[in-house]
């Protein structure tokens, strides 16, 4: 007697499995349209200043509350110090806001703006780090001793005032500085990216955004900062995850801001990053290729994730076609002829299939 063979359906693992890059990531989501980039951009962008704007009252009503005078439009004047924690709060709830956008109108897993992997890879994180601390402190050091063209001499705030502001800083700047990758390098490039295959296209536009976004200050500090967020950018397409631009803009803060606590009225500054002159500007670029270069030496002795699996159609699941609750040897009887369709039995999803 002839055994009832099993109709055997292509299985999922035998299909060629798509690898997206990071800037692809968009369409990890089984249920990625191509409008959802779209309109997660413009629900961040709205969700974020509803929250900027409730934060403001919250810090208005408190300063108010605890006697801070206010200025001529009403607002508290808490001081250069509490004035910059507040500064950097403010770009830091970009964070939530960000990931929340990417879980509720993206449908794809929160982790997926960190890296390839779905998370932070915190090792590699803390590795890029150190390898930016010695590079980006010495190019500080050599900026410090760059003549100051005749601005005024700057005086020490001494020990007190900044252990006090550094110890807020090393606090709030790394989240401040994460927010802005999460924004720029993350959504931003992850949105072009789920229209543009080429890993360089999807980086200009995040950053020359990111540029714009500092302000227009001198031609030298716009193309400074432009340089800054395509390295940051390739350098996020390149490992997978945004580690390694989050240690670059984190000492990069750390170190400017430290900078300007250890002067008087070294924080009540308006000067940004878009202000610098062409000499300034020449040390932080080769800072940053110095950077980037020492990272690309380190990329070819570990192994990191560099792309994610597409997600793939549920696989059809092998069924014996049956008649009238008995199994036939693929549909046919003991004379070869065929009795009746094939039929496929219950899919993974519940469906009945065609019979």
């Amino acid at each position: 007697m002839t055994q009832p063979q099993p109709l055997m359906l292509p299985h999922a693992q035998a299909q060629l499995t798509e690898q997206l890059p990071y800037h692809r990531l968009a369409r990890l989501s089984p249920r990625y349209r191509w409008w959802r980039p779209l309109l997660g951009t413009l629900v961040v962008a709205v969700t974020y200043v509803i929250t900027v704007v409730l934060l403001m009252l919250v810090l208005a009503a408190l300063g108010s509350g605890m006697g801070y005078p206010q200025d001529d439009d009403g607002w508290p004047e808490f001081g250069p110090v509490s004035g910059t924690a507040v500064d950097l709060l403010c770009i830091a709830v970009g964070i939530p806001v960000l990931l929340l956008i990417v879980r509720w109108i993206g449908r794809r897993p929160a982790g997926t703006v960190s890296s390839v992997t779905g998370r932070l890879r915190w090792r590699w994180l803390l590795l890029c780090v150190l390898t930016a601390v010695p590079i980006l402190g010495l190019a500080m050091g050599c900026m410090v001793l760059l003549p100051a063209d005749g601005e005024p001499e700057s005086q020490w705030v001494g020990w007190p005032a900044f252990g006090r502001a550094l110890a807020v800083l090393v606090v709030l700047v790394p989240v401040q500085a994460a927010a802005e990758e999460y924004v720029f390098r993350g959504w931003l490039t992850q949105t072009a990216g789920a229209f543009l295959r080429s890993p360089w296209a999807a980086l200009l536009p995040q950053a020359v955004l990111f540029a714009a976004a500092h302000g227009w200050g001198t031609p030298w500090g716009f193309a400074d900062l432009v340089v800054f967020g395509l390295a940051a950018g390739w350098l996020t397409w390149r490992t997978g995850g945004l580690e390694a631009s989050i240690a670059l803009h984190t000492v990069n803060n750390l170190l400017a801001f430290g900078l300007s606590a250890a002067v008087v009225d070294g924080l009540t500054s308006d000067d940004t990053a878009a202000d610098a002159g062409w000499q300034l500007v020449v040390f932080d670029v080769l800072s940053i290729a110095l950077y980037t270069a020492a990272v690309a030496w380190w990329l070819r002795r570990r192994r990191l994730d560099r792309t994610a699996p597409a997600p793939q159609p549920p696989a059809l699941v092998p069924a014996y076609p049956y008649g009238n609750g008995v199994p036939r040897s693929n549909g046919r009887d003991s004379r070869g002829r065929v009795r009746g369709a094939l039929c496929r039995g219950w899919g993974p999803d519940g469906d009945r299939g065609w019979q």
